[in-house]
């Protein structure tokens, strides 16, 4: 099992402030899954604008924090640290559904596992969790392509 800190992590992903979403990886196996999380903090620049009177972190990025741990997946397995020829991107979404609200302070479990990878085009089911507690499920699928 692997773990990451924030400096591994920017070893890999091209995400930087306000845009990175994983603060640490947990557990992470090769070609399998990951586990990792975001602190939300209430310095977050969302939450000057989404309900600053009840700051719940925008579902979008609860989306993008998952896609961002499923890229991690991904380029770990494959070993691709800093790469600049490509970018890996988003090419699909299926099946969200968002079961509770997360708030400033909460800390966002990340959760993804590989379903199947065909011709440079990968699949995950991914699931966000704030206390053990299910906040946000889906279907993620991405790909890399060249700049």
């Amino acid at each position: 099992m692997n773990t990451m800190n924030i400096h591994e992590i920017l070893k890999y992903l091209p995400h930087r402030y306000p845009l990175l979403l994983v603060d640490r990886v947990i557990s992470l196996e090769q070609g399998k899954d990951i586990v990792a999380l975001k602190n939300v903090s209430i310095n977050e620049p969302f939450f000057t604008g989404h309900f600053p009177h009840h700051p719940v972190m925008p579902g979008v990025l609860i989306v993008e924090a998952l896609a961002q741990a499923a890229a991690l997946l991904t380029l770990k397995t494959e070993n691709a640290v800093n790469k600049t020829d490509s970018v890996y991107y988003f090419v699909g979404i299926d099946g969200v559904r968002f079961k509770k609200p997360v708030m400033a302070g909460d800390q966002l479990i990340l959760k993804v596992a590989i379903e199947r990878q065909i011709k440079g085009l990968w699949k995950y089911s991914a699931r966000a969790e704030v206390d053990d507690q299910l906040v946000t499920e889906a279907q993620l699928m991405c790909t890399a392509r060249p700049v």
